[in-house]
């Protein structure tokens, strides 16, 4: 049995989701009457409902307590750099869900509270964010879990107590470890996912997903092939593409297969060895881009949060929307550095619209079924961002001294 989980951990989640979709599809083709298969889809997002909420404050906590101060103007420009492409990226995904919007399946949107205006999103907001931080994690209040993450997370740094520093991080570990394991049966709940909708809808489900899988595509490019060289245009003053493909070919594309940005880190601090950095620099930024450097992150949430939005028929404002892009910015920023780690943090998003977790899952469930693509793109775009964004710093801070 060990060996056999252990082959089974060792072979590629990609190949492995890729054949249970196809299984599934298959399934819910020739025997749509064993309906018991999609036991497994509902088992699998059952187990992502009880972790995920633990997940974001774990996370945010841990982050914000181990984070360091100090930082001279190289660690000050990448970590702008970092969070101005992150923002960047989810206003992308927002003018491209409302120029080409998107509607996925979903169940129960009849049930769903739907704002009525922007003050009304706001009033919600607030009450949520204050609301008790144990009755938050229960019912999955990611606006109160948020907020007291931070709160906590804060509190913990300026106490400077190293035992509830070191036990945030080793939790966080214990939590991720946990997700890592949740995701390894996600062939089987895809496979039930896939399995339901096929027998219900046929196969023109995957149409749906085709435009939202497209639309992600898309953000994701126009912020890796345009706004992530114009910012490094912005600081260097030189051409910035040949330093790009560089970071592209020899991050991105072996992210794309790790599908992990803690994983591609070892890749990274290579590249940055190879084009001769300060070595002092790059072992911290690149570690810490792993964790805040989170484009595609962005995209993905605020992509799947207005696909709901649409589907249940809401009007998001040019307000709500902006919101909603520094929402994205700051779960992204927090994500879990698993494979398919930014879909957890889509309910916290869609509850800015007072979407019920039931259904916000749900979306969860779309975006691993298109996770064989979307989460190998997110993953490339954000390790090489990491890379490119560490040698634009440096060479900025360099350029900044020879005038000086």
């Amino acid at each position: 049995m060990k060996k056999l989980l252990r082959k089974w951990a060792e072979t590629s989640l990609i190949l492995r989701i890729f054949c249970g979709l196809v299984l599934g599809a298959i399934l819910g083709l020739i025997v749509p009457q064993w309906t018991g298969i999609g036991i497994l889809g509902q088992v699998f997002v059952g187990a992502l409902k009880a972790v995920a909420p633990v997940l974001v404050a774990i996370l945010v906590m841990s982050s914000i307590a181990r984070a360091k101060g100090g930082l001279g103007p190289r660690f000050r420009t990448v970590i702008l750099l970092y969070l101005m492409t992150t923002f960047i990226a989810a206003l992308i995904a927002v003018s491209g869900s409302f120029l080409f919007p998107v509607t996925i399946e979903l169940k129960g949107g009849e049930t769903a509270s739907l704002p009525g205006s922007l003050s009304e999103i706001f009033s919600t907001l607030l009450n949520n964010m204050v609301a008790n931080p144990v009755l938050s994690l229960t019912s999955a209040n990611y606006m109160g879990i948020l907020f007291w993450a931070i709160i906590i997370g804060v509190a913990a740094r300026l106490t400077k107590s190293q035992t509830v520093i070191t036990f945030l991080g080793e939790f966080s570990d214990v939590i991720s470890l946990a997700v890592k394991w949740v995701i390894q049966f996600a062939p089987f709940g895809i496979l039930g996912l896939v399995f339901s909708s096929v027998s219900e809808g046929g196969l023109g489900i995957f149409t749906d997903y085709g435009r939202l899988l497209l639309l992600l595509i898309g953000c994701m490019l126009v912020t890796s092939l345009i706004v992530n060289p114009f910012l490094g245009f912005l600081f260097l003053r030189r051409n910035p593409y040949p330093l790009m493909w560089q970071c592209l070919k020899e991050s991105g594309l072996s992210a794309f297969f790790t599908r992990s940005s803690a994983a591609n880190i070892p890749m990274n601090l290579a590249l940055c060895k190879k084009l001769g950095l300060d070595e002092e620099f790059y072992s911290v930024s690149i570690p810490l881009g792993s964790t805040i450097n989170m484009d595609g992150a962005a995209i993905t949430i605020t992509v799947l949060t207005l696909a709901v939005a649409n589907t249940l028929g809401m009007e998001v404002s040019f307000g709500s929307a902006l919101l909603l892009s520094v929402l994205a910015t700051l779960g992204a920023c927090g994500a879990s550095g698993v494979a398919g780690g930014s879909l957890l943090l889509v309910p916290m998003a869609c509850s800015l619209y007072g979407i019920p977790q039931d259904i916000a899952m749900q979306a969860v469930a779309v975006g691993f079924v298109i996770s064989v693509v979307q989460d190998s793109l997110e993953t490339a775009l954000n390790s090489s961002g990491d890379a490119f964004f560490t040698a634009v710093a440096e060479l900025h801070d360099r350029r900044s001294g020879r005038r000086q």
